[in-house]
């Protein structure tokens, strides 16, 4: 980018207002940031100011109009829907006096996914990183907001957020990672002989009583999305009580994304009960979405994580990130990583409680995944073949 370019920030209240090539410009190839699904999150209804995501994207272009950067950001009304838990802060704060909504928020709602929050075209260079941070605190700044939240940023973004006076936090996640494996029975070689053989009943037992369809591309067809949501809906109100996705997400993300999913899909006595929503990156496949209709031994298991890693095997990509919760995932080779988000507080007596809260919890996360790795990890210990 030419240094004597004269950069400009401004705000868009819809994503349709900004041209998709020149914001997956700045998104690259992650796929929870590109147009299409944070778009399809905005126009079926998922993600609007009624269900308290009010979008205020930030927008960093040169003095030609083209994008250079862009952050996905959105004005909270509730801290729902964004798995880095804040309630308690809220909760403190406005026992204290304040009022702690509306915050800002730049995030992929409903998506607990680590990756690109200061979305910059490649040639962008770091001094449009700064400024696209700046302009975020100063959207936080003009509207007097409590707060403003970067969450599942990489690890560099957060070190540059940091930089500009965030607080740091760190959580956990669950990622398998592809050594290089031939095949699923490879990987099986690297684990421990009984989480071997619990692996493989595990995977007998699931499809005794189910046929597995694995559907990405023009195979996705409507019936299969009508399905799904039944799933979908069927475990989120047993969890949450409300979906936070829309049956039109899900037709809009098979219209429009259809090569960058993978639904996993089972099949009992010729109707569908269960099924898994994944994305695909380059790298990566994310698993997202889960929902099953009746009790099928170990279905989950298998719908989720070993067809996971099938595909990933297959296709060559570097890991399965399988998002939080849920140490049994550890047992099936899925080991805790680490996750961040950054947090600007206005109040400065706020700031300094969170702050020390913010280095108890750090020490507490970073001994807890410890503990875990050492005490559940499924993987054959170097110098012990069994």
């Amino acid at each position: 980018m030419d240094g004597s370019d004269r950069l400009t920030l401004r705000v868009v209240d819809r994503l349709d207002k900004v041209p998709a090539a020149q914001w997956d410009a700045c998104a690259g190839d992650h796929p929870f940031v590109a147009h299409a699904f944070l778009q399809a999150l905005e126009e079926s209804g998922s993600a609007t100011s009624e269900t308290g995501w009010l979008p205020q994207h930030l927008l960093l272009e040169n003095s030609d109009g083209r994008l250079i950067g862009a952050a996905p950001l959105y004005v909270k009304t509730h801290s729902y829907g964004e798995y880095v838990f804040d309630h308690g802060w809220a909760e403190a704060y406005e026992r204290a006096g304040g009022r702690y909504y509306p915050k800002l928020q730049v995030a992929v709602p409903f998506t607990p996914v680590p990756g690109p929050r200061l979305l910059l075209r490649p040639e962008a260079g770091a001094d449009a990183s700064r400024l696209l941070i700046a302009g975020l605190l100063e959207m936080a700044k003009r509207t007097e907001v409590s707060s403003l939240h970067v969450t599942f940023p990489t690890g560099a973004e957060c070190d540059a957020l940091v930089e500009a006076g965030f607080l740091r936090r760190i959580g956990r996640q669950f990622h398998w990672e592809n050594q290089g494996y031939r095949s699923f029975d490879d990987f099986l070689g690297a684990l421990n002989a009984r989480k071997r053989k619990q692996i493989k009943r595990e995977r007998r037992d699931a499809i005794a009583a189910v046929e597995i369809e694995m559907l990405s591309g023009d195979d996705l067809k409507p019936h299969h999305w009508d399905a799904f949501f039944r799933f979908y809906t069927s475990t989120s109100d047993r969890k949450w009580g409300s979906p936070y996705l829309t049956h039109e997400f899900f037709q809009l993300l098979g219209e429009r994304m259809a090569d960058r999913v993978l639904l996993v899909m089972a099949k009992h006595e010729g109707r569908y009960v269960a099924g898994a929503l994944n994305l695909i990156g380059a790298y990566t496949l994310y698993g997202r979405n889960w929902g099953c209709l009746g009790d099928f031994p170990f279905l989950h298991f298998e719908a989720c994580y070993y067809r996971a890693i099938d595909f990933a095997i297959a296709r060559g990509l570097k890991r399965v990130e399988a998002g939080a919760q849920g140490t049994h995932k550890i047992q099936r080779g899925y080991l805790p990583q680490t996750t961040y988000s950054a947090h600007w507080i206005r109040d400065t007596g706020f700031r300094r409680a969170v702050a020390d809260f913010l280095r108890r919890e750090t020490v507490a996360v970073e001994n807890e995944m410890d503990e875990l790795e050492q005490g559940l990890s499924p993987f054959r210990r170097e110098g012990n073949g069994s």
